[in-house]
């Protein structure tokens, strides 16, 4: 169900076929995570960096703060981290509840890899049961592994407008907190509010005590904001903390939902949309 405990990763470390990542990432300090990693990190861990392997800084800003990377350079990471077709991969990261190993995950499954799996409560959870953590950096030998991005998982904002009129049939889920959502403040983007249609459930309420809620509390909760509509649509900020969303439907068995990955950031960048607050 794309998740994995801190007691089912400690039996698998040292596995030849499984690769872990370490994406901690730290909005105020970018360099932050790097720097944590280095200091100690899960065993047999690899780090990734939200800002240079996870997203693309060349982008138009109508893509967002952090627009998705394209295959290419997708494929490229994937290759130096030593990653092929039938590696397990998996993910985790410390502060702000699996916001970068959410979205590690969800560019694999973006790209047809999914034996992918998040830590379920991060490092935190690891450190808590007095897991073993290192400095030792592990060799990697490269691969080439080939991809393709599924579309399909995404919507463009033409897309998204046009299902918005259709709003029988569409939810647009933001997952930024509630005060941003309403406008009341705007700590990060050039202006306030929401998409004008979209529905508010900050990420934070996938989980419980620091770990996702079991899939059937998620199914049910999801369950009330999307009822019977066809297109399950997902936003926040920049793109990252909606593949949170898209973790925890998969954890309650829902595979239906597109991101729209510019979000608010990217919506904004076009003085022609309408905002709402």
């Amino acid at each position: 169900m794309s998740l994995i405990s801190v007691e089912q990763l400690a039996l698998q470390l040292g596995d030849a076929n499984t690769t872990i990542i370490d994406a901690r990432y730290v909005l105020a300090d970018s360099n932050a995570g790097y720097l944590a990693y280095l200091t100690a990190h899960i065993p047999g861990a690899l780090y990734v960096s939200l800002d240079e392997d996870l997203s693309d800084e060349k982008a138009n800003p109508l893509f967002g703060r952090h627009p998705l990377p394209n295959a290419k350079k997708f494929s490229a990471l994937l290759s130096r981290l030593g990653i092929h077709s039938e590696t397990r991969v998996i993910i985790y990261d410390q502060s702000d509840a699996a916001m970068a190993a959410s979205r590690f995950w969800f560019l694999l499954r973006l790209a047809g890899h999914n034996n992918a799996w998040v830590l379920d409560g991060g490092l935190n959870q690891w450190i808590a049961k007095d897991l073993a953590l290192t400095q030792e950096i592990p060799d990697v030998v490269t691969t080439h592994y080939e991809l393709n991005f599924d579309s399909t998982k995404l919507v463009t904002v033409e897309q998204l407008k046009e299902m918005l009129n259709d709003k029988k049939n569409t939810v647009l889920i933001d997952a930024r907190a509630h005060e941003r959502y309403r406008g009341d403040i705007e700590p990060i983007d050039k202006k306030a509010g929401h998409i004008p249609g979209a529905c508010n459930r900050p990420y934070s309420l996938n989980l419980e005590n620091n770990l996702f809620k079991s899939p059937e509390q998620l199914r049910s909760e999801f369950a009330a904001i999307i009822s019977s509509k066809e297109n399950i649509l997902l936003s926040c900020g920049s793109g990252v903390t909606a593949c949170h969303h898209a973790l925890a439907l998969s954890i309650a068995g829902i595979e239906s939902y597109r991101l729209f990955a510019p979000s608010w950031s990217g919506w904004i960048a076009d003085e022609n949309n309408s905002v709402a607050t």
